[in-house]
């Protein structure tokens, strides 16, 4: 595994070359990328052009957000549906084989069981679209009490039930493992000891608010891992390193605090948080972020 620089989950809107030196400054050995606009910069410039510049910077892919709102509107979520095939291969073309989408715990407009039909019918054609250009697929389960008692129906809000989800799904559909949200659906760390590293596709750290139990935690509100220790960062690094797991480890705490933070200051805060958390887990920082 391998520490990952998201801008994005840092309130952090760069272009894509900045994003890159920032990662690159920062000893990051990974970067989040946005399909849509490696697109663009490959019309303009080639695809060869983005390699280069990950080449030299050290870098590789971390994951890629999927463009396509399986909530959406039909007419929205058949046309990017319809975009996914160019994407797909553009990422296979680059390396780039990982993307992943978070499913939403609840709903007002259907019951669990034709929520679950619903999300089958528009997650499947992703994952064989994603499958047949070799895309790994990641699925997010979202955990915090407090979304689901807002809500008229309760939906998917644990690695249990997400496994089955993506068991459902097919070929090449694994998860998003995100610490908060094994803290708040009462997912001990140790969890993830049972699970094998190609169900993992992409992972988030992050910490809890401190003052708030499991229960009453609210979905964009976390800190940075470490920072208040009702999160098990260590134990969980452990997990995944004791399954293989080789993909990317990125920090995500939605704080207003680090996204009013320059991008500068909140991607050294962010690889800072890794470095401590690699620590915690005794593990051997990775040497792609020594250099």
């Amino acid at each position: 595994m391998f520490p990952n620089f998201s801008p994005r989950a840092l309130g952090i809107d760069v272009p894509f070359d900045e994003a890159v030196q920032l990662a690159s400054r920062f000893h990051y050995g990974g970067i989040d990328v946005s399909i849509a606009e490696l697109q663009q910069i490959a019309a303009r410039q080639g695809i060869s052009a983005i390699g280069e510049q990950m080449t030299r910077a050290g870098l590789r892919f971390g994951v890629w957000s999927l463009p396509v709102a399986s909530a959406a509107d039909e007419v929205t979520w058949r046309r990017e549906l319809a975009e996914l095939p160019a994407r797909a291969e553009l990422a296979k073309s680059l390396g780039a084989d990982r993307t992943s989408t978070p499913v939403s715990p609840a709903s007002d407009e259907r019951a669990w069981d034709e929520n679950y039909r619903f999300h089958l019918e528009r997650l499947r054609p992703v994952a064989e679209i994603l499958a047949a250009h070799e895309v790994r697929f990641g699925l997010e389960w979202i955990g915090p009490k407090t979304l689901r008692d807002a809500t008229r129906y309760s939906f998917i809000h644990t690695m249990e039930d997400m496994l089955q989800l993506a068991a459902d799904l097919g070929e090449g559909v694994g998860l998003l493992v995100d610490l908060f949200h094994l803290f708040t659906s009462h997912t001990d760390v140790s969890a993830v000891r049972g699970l094998s590293n190609a169900q993992v596709v992409n992972v988030h750290v992050n910490d809890a608010v401190a003052g708030r139990s499991a229960d009453e935690q609210m979905d964009l509100e976390r800190e940075l891992p470490t920072e208040t220790g009702l999160t098990d960062v260590g134990g969980f690094l452990q997990a995944l390193d004791a399954i293989g797991y080789d993909g990317p480890v990125t920090v995500e705490p939605f704080s207003q605090r680090i996204s009013q933070l320059a991008p500068a200051g909140a991607a050294e805060a962010a690889a800072n948080s890794l470095a401590r958390s690699w620590q915690l887990a005794g593990l051997k920082w990775p040497a792609a972020a020594d250099e």
